[in-house]
């Protein structure tokens, strides 16, 4: 299309269409010379532009070009003594390229108001002083002062006070969700009251805010499989419409007609067989999509996602942080020998530097009972067993103990096996001495989001866990699942076999969020980051990312991406049925060629219209879903 997106090229469209007014009435006026006058400034302001990105197509990128395709089909009509019709095309043809680069525009705005969301200068503390800095200049360990009303310069860690938070601008979260201190906060959301000591965690460079930029970026540039056909395919057929119309001027010859008819019906076959309207079609869906999901607190890496989502009928889900709150909570402990405070000071000073959940639990457990974890060196992390440490000292599942060498039910703690409960085990080398039951339960979203998600034609709605199995079926009770979509005890590498054999009835996604779902989140046909804001491993890994962990976001994703192939199904069916009707009626039944231009640039800007409903038909939250909170520490399990 004729590049009108600056200013310049909109005042270019605005002359072709007042000099082609002004011809038109001068024509019917009688006034000859100023007619001609006024169409020649019309091909000039309208034509010239699009036959110079033609020619730079044509010789730079070895390309023919759709403005080609018009501008010989304007100069034909000018040759044959028509220049009103080829006036009325380059007319047309520049307003349909304004509205078609307009509309797209607010569907690529989506970087522009993420920039815009970002603060310039914080409240740095230094000692007992608050100084003004730019929010570039701060640095991971720099403490910044956030007053009410104030936005989170970048992402951090509240280290004082407590307060509201509105985070509807990375998660699409409408209600304020409130943050204490431990607790993350993120670029770019507003603090509704308290005074809070943010610790920065992450450089601007890699904050929330910059990774959702990056994120919107390449999925812009990112072409869906459709978008590459649909050039494929606009390419290829323009040079067949071009050779086409050449047969079609030479047959008309041989069928009587005169030369300057001949060529005023290949000139119309060139119009109405031009397939702007096809190209067009998918991209102004896709980036409308895009831009929809973004508002809503959805990340699409690319229009690929976009379209792979809308096919899948099976979904894959960890359980733990994804499906769960990832909280949990310490039920019981019990030691062998019953000195049980000593036994969670062990296993809250191995547990340290763990950033799971179930390690978290732990150390709150005992800094409520005022217990002083004993320090542990050498702690190394196994995922979905548990941890260990120098002196032969572990914690972890049953599959660690056993490697371990030890057996908890000959340690006298043979009960806790029995809890639908997971149940963390504490020993030294072969030896148990103590045991805690700790328990998850399912997001207030959860279950209402897996139902949307049946009712929007999904058959499969598989949980995955390394819990045990009388754990993974309480969750799943919870939830809704049938038994057969329960699976538990499984290793990182038990999921990523699993889900390859669901791929056999369909396209399968995927939807974690921590460090152990790296590899699923690649196997699946579409990988689904959960709480994206706080996952930086799932976040590479996956092909979308869910900036909330309000599950009932993953159904609305589910529906858009149908919804965007609805239309993209919508407008390729009407570009080509359009097609169809113009390139015969410019065959059969000699079509007047100001008819074929308003066909052809009618029908392109109508597509584009179609594509731009998405952008008024974004991620709903629904009423009934409890706010949730916006992120965590990726888990393990």
């Amino acid at each position: 299309m004729i590049p009108i997106s600056d200013r310049a090229g909109l005042w270019l469209t605005i002359v072709t269409v007042a000099a082609t007014l002004v011809g038109l009435a001068a024509h019917w006026a009688g006034a000859g010379q100023i007619a001609l006058a006024a169409w020649v400034l019309a091909y000039l302001a309208g034509g010239v532009p699009a036959g110079q990105d033609a020619l730079r197509a044509l010789f730079t990128e070895r390309a023919l070009d759709i403005d080609l395709l018009m501008v010989i089909a304007a100069l034909a009509a000018a040759a044959v003594g028509a220049p009103l019709e080829g006036a009325v095309l380059l007319a047309l043809f520049s307003v349909s390229g304004t509205l078609e680069d307009r509309a797209m525009d607010r569907a690529r705005r989506a970087v522009e108001a993420l920039m815009q969301l970002r603060p310039d200068f914080a409240l740095l503390r230094r000692g007992d002083e608050v100084v003004e800095v730019r929010s570039e200049t701060l640095m991971p360990g720099d403490v910044v002062v956030l007053r009410p009303g104030a936005r989170v310069p970048v992402d951090g860690r509240i280290v004082s006070g407590a307060g509201s938070l509105d985070e509807s601008t990375i998660t699409g979260e409408s209600l304020p969700v409130s943050r204490a201190i431990g607790d993350q906060v993120f670029e770019a959301t507003v603090n509704l009251n308290g005074v809070l000591d943010v610790e920065v965690t992450r450089p601007l460079a890699d904050s929330t805010v910059a990774r959702m930029i990056r994120l919107v970026t390449e999925a812009q540039a990112a072409r869906a499989p459709s978008e590459r056909f649909s050039d494929w395919f606009g390419q290829r057929y323009t040079v067949a419409v071009l050779g086409g119309s050449i047969i079609a001027y030479l047959a008309f010859l041989a069928l009587g007609h005169d030369m300057d008819s001949a060529l005023y019906r290949a000139a119309t076959l060139l119009v109405a067989a031009s397939p702007c309207a096809v190209v067009i079609s998918v991209p102004a869906a896709i980036l409308s999509a895009l831009s929809a999901a973004a508002r809503g607190g959805v990340l699409f890496k690319g229009g690929g996602a976009l379209e792979t989502l809308a096919s899948v009928r099976s979904f894959a889900f960890d359980k733990t942080g994804t499906l769960t709150t990832g909280k949990a909570e310490v039920r019981r402990i019990a030691a062998a020998d019953g000195d049980e405070p000593a036994m969670l000071a062990l296993l809250a000073g191995i547990e340290a530097h763990s950033e799971h959940p179930i390690a978290a639990a732990l150390r709150a457990e005992a800094a409520e009972r005022g217990i002083v974890p004993v320090p542990a060196t050498g702690v190394m992390a196994h995922p979905s067993e548990g941890v260990t440490a120098d002196g032969e000292l572990w914690a972890g599942n049953r599959r660690l103990a056993a490697r371990m060498g030890a057996d908890p039910a000959a340690d006298g703690l043979r009960g806790f096996d029995e809890a639908s409960e997971t149940v963390v085990w504490l020993g030294r080398g072969a030896r148990v001495i103590g045991a805690a039951a700790v328990a998850d339960r399912p997001r207030t979203s959860s279950r209402q989001g897996l139902a949307q998600l049946r009712q929007g034609g999904v058959h499969t709605l598989a949980m995955m866990t390394g819990d045990r199995r009388p754990v993974a079926e309480r969750i799943g009770a919870e939830l809704g699942l049938r038994e057969d979509e329960i699976h538990a005890d499984l290793m990182p590498a038990d999921k990523v076999e699993l889900i390859a054999s669901m791929t056999a009835d369909g396209r399968v996604a995927y939807v974690g969020d921590g460090v152990n779902d790296a590899a699923a989140l690649a196997r699946a046909d579409v990988g689904i980051a959960m709480g994206a804001a706080g996952s930086d491993v799932a976040l590479q890994a996956a092909g979308v990312a869910l900036m909330s962990e309000d599950m009932t976001r993953l159904a609305e994703a589910h529906r858009l991406a149908r919804r965007t192939a609805t239309i993209i199904r919508q407008n390729l069916v009407f570009a080509l049925g359009a097609m169809v009707v113009l390139v015969s009626g410019a065959l059969f039944w000699d079509l007047p060629l100001p008819l074929a231009v308003i066909g052809h640039e009618g029908g392109t800007v109508l597509v584009v219209l179609n594509g731009l409903r998405l952008l008024a038909d974004p991620i709903r939250r629904p009423s009934s879903a409890p706010a949730q909170g916006a992120g965590k520490a990726p888990a393990m399990a």
